[in-house]
């Protein structure tokens, strides 16, 4: 499993309206309509009910929310980059600016585990993050997550 196969670059976006992590949900669901082809509104309310376990907001400025959609044959991803950092309800308190959602299919068992922990080892490595808070073009970012993938595989 790779990142590039799980975020496709009309999947980037740099986000400026959210304010709230309710509205950061929406958003997602926004994005992941146009991704997967399910209903914004049903996509919303399975990162709601993940959400409602346990905050996925993992520390540093990161956010992994995830959510099993019936539907779907893959997994798939979104990669939101906050101009204005959010409450999250994180581990560390620190407010989320870096968000990367994934949505499995329903009984994906070991691969959605799998992408999450790809997504997590990579968004761990803090100069990364560091270069996707300085660029606001999502072509960038999508390289920047991308490519960082291949160098750690060299």
């Amino acid at each position: 499993m790779e990142l590039s196969t799980l975020l496709k670059p009309d999947a980037v976006r740099v986000v400026a309206d959210v304010t709230s992590k309710k509205r950061l949900m929406q958003k997602i669901a926004e994005v992941a309509e146009g991704i997967v082809g399910l209903p914004a509104s049903s996509v919303f309310e399975a990162l709601q009910d993940r959400e409602s376990l346990g905050p996925t907001g993992v520390g540093g400025g990161v956010a992994l929310p995830h959510a099993r959609l019936p539907g779907l044959t893959e997994v798939h991803g979104a990669f939101l980059r906050l101009e204005h950092p959010i409450d999250f309800d994180s581990v560390d308190r620190l407010p989320v600016d870096l968000v990367f959602a994934l949505f499995a299919p329903a009984d994906s068992g070991v691969d959605h585990l799998k992408a999450l922990a790809l997504v997590s080892r990579t968004l761990r490595n803090e100069a990364l993050c560091n270069k996707l808070r300085a660029n606001s073009d999502p072509a960038t970012l999508h390289t920047l997550i991308t490519e960082g993938e291949a160098s750690r595989a060299a």
